[in-house]
């Protein structure tokens, strides 16, 4: 969208840019803007923009459901705006097309935003940080995303990202919390920009936009469980801390992953896209566990969860190819198999493994399934039962999850397929024994896979094993109304267990073979050499002392 014309006003603009943070709660970038204007409302006018990139309306990366958590989630935000004296203005159009328009345009002398660690994010933020500097902007960023800041953590750690989750912790717990800050201060009247061009000819020119203009596919709108927005994200915040003695004694495998209503807090689709703090719930949780001496405690307990969300972030903030495979520090190497077929059947919840295929039909239907449930599909699609890439998995999950996130999604699916960070492979989930474990009666699969509704718990896990006869009165024919399972889980698992024992085996060998070779190199440095040299002297002697 075109955004030339004339000057608006000679007074000069603040702008915020909203991306992830979408709330007015602890979000420092937003409060520096509104204290600057505060400090002199007659100098400066705000404006608090996102930006909606027409172009990728029609990414099949993204699905409808997620899209519809994003309008409500601006809806909302443009709400708390309006009782700040400020709005939420939606400028269409590519970032680094947008801007020196918009400098110009509203005389901007700064920009805030939160900072992000994706390599699209960097690559973008810094070819805007250019256009700024060209324009005389002053740009100002704050890592608000996360509790600690990755570059911080990695810092303390020899410039490294920390690859287990207990050398993390070790780093963390000696960092300085950030403050949470508050909502701010409303903003006085007069902050309010006058109307540009665009404006006067339509006034609604920077509204929000409706679900039909964001949703390409409506049909694949499914129920409207978790509704998006800050608003939602604070209430739900209320509920999920309101009973102390069950936020002290949580344990995340004790949890049901096919539990009819949710056994966990669902917040974070709410962290994923801002409406809530991370760091704000993190502090209400300590305040939570300091009245409760006995609690449980990472890796198992909120905070733990809370602080994995950390460990990815940082472990991603080092490794711009996190999401794949090739090129990944991290990743084992693996001979995946391309199986269109199998992909598909997992895809939509066609497998014929009844625990399974409710998990992903689930997620289609409501955007959100328990991680516990995410690593039994997980699992089955990669070193489980259909050998295919954890890859393929990323990008069903980036579809049709409402708190998909980059460095997340990538770093749980690193870890189930025993790619990086976990790597006992065989250690396979059951996709019969798993579910029955939290839901013997077979609930959840009547819910979300009613063909199955009328068999009986004996058998409703394993419809397999009920006869053709009894498959015709339970009104369900294998085959016919439900699939064939795919694959034996019992042959397979087996199978790829001893593929995954090779993968490793061949993956040492080449991490040594490199390693060797980089010590090779290193000889020829006259400057190494000398280090060698000077340790082998010290060793000799302290050899001889030895004698």
């Amino acid at each position: 969208m075109d955004v030339k014309g004339g000057n608006v006003s000679q007074r000069r603009t603040l702008v915020h840019w909203f991306r992830k943070g979408l709330r007015v709660h602890d979000n420092p970038a937003l409060l520096q803007v509104f204290e600057v204007a505060r400090a002199a409302p007659q100098n400066y006018s705000v404006r608090a923009i996102f930006l909606l990139d027409p172009g990728i309306l029609d990414w099949l990366q993204v699905g409808a459901n997620r899209w519809r958590f994003l309008q409500q989630s601006l809806c909302d935000l443009d709400k708390q705006l309006r009782e700040l004296n400020s709005r939420l203005y939606v400028v269409r159009g590519k970032p680094v097309e947008l801007f020196p328009q918009l400098f110009e345009r509203w005389h901007v002398e700064l920009l805030t935003y939160e900072s992000d660690i994706e390599p699209y994010a960097v690559q973008r933020d810094a070819a805007v940080q250019k256009l700024a500097a060209a324009h005389q902007v002053k740009v100002d960023t704050y890592c608000s995303h996360t509790i600690y800041n990755p570059e911080v953590v990695m810092a303390r750690n020899l410039g490294k990202a920390p690859i287990t989750y207990q050398k993390f912790l070790g780093i963390v717990e000696k960092l300085k919390l950030p403050k949470v800050r508050g909502r701010p201060e409303k903003l006085p009247e007069e902050v309010q920009p006058s109307e540009d061009s665009l404006e006067s000819t339509d006034p609604h020119v920077y509204d929000c936009p409706t679900l039909a203009q964001l949703i390409k596919r409506p049909e694949e709108l499914g129920v409207n469980k978790f509704p998006g927005g800050e608003t939602e994200a604070l209430r739900r915040l209320e509920a999920s801390l309101r009973d102390e003695q069950w936020v002290a004694s949580f344990e995340k495998p004790k949890t049901a992953p096919n539990s009819l209503e949710p056994s966990t807090t669902v917040l974070s689709p709410y962290l994923k896209f801002g409406c809530l703090s991370a760091r704000l719930l993190y502090q209400r949780l300590q305040e939570i566990l300091a009245r409760h001496t006995k609690h449980s405690k990472p890796p198992v307990s909120l905070v733990g969860q809370l602080l994995w969300r950390e460990f990815y972030y940082t472990a991603a903030a080092a490794e711009p190819n996190f999401d794949r495979m090739l090129g990944n520090a991290y990743c084992m190497q693996i001979a995946w198999q391309e199986q269109p077929d199998h992909l598909a059947a997992w895809t939509h919840g066609r497998t014929g493994y009844p625990f399974i295929d409710a998990i992903m039909r689930q997620l289609r239907l409501e955007g959100w399934i328990h991680h516990l449930a995410r690593h039994a599909v997980a699992c089955f699609l990669t070193r489980g039962d259909l050998w295919i890439s954890w890859e393929e998995g990323q990008r069903v999950f980036e579809q049709l999850l409402l708190d998909q996130d980059w460095a997340l999604n990538a770093g749980n699916w690193l870890w189930l397929s025993a790619s990086a960070f976990f790597h006992q492979y065989f250690r396979v989930y059951s996709p019969v024994a798993f579910g029955k474990k939290t839901d013997p009666t077979g609930a959840y699969i009547r819910k979300y896979v009613p063909e199955l509704a009328k068999y009986p718990a004996n058998c409703i896990f394993e419809p397999w094993k009920a006869t053709l006869s009894a498959q015709r009165e339970y009104g369900c024919v294998l085959g016919v109304d439900y699939p064939q399972r795919i694959v034996n889980h019992d042959v397979v698992h087996k199978e790829n267990i001893k593929r995954m024992s090779a993968a490793y085996k061949v993956n040492r060998e080449v991490r040594t073979g490199k390693q060797e070779d980089e010590e090779e190199d290193d000889k020829t440095s006259p400057e190494l050499t000398g280090k060698r040299k000077a340790k082998s002297i010290k060793s000799g002697v302290a050899a001889k002392r030895r004698r």
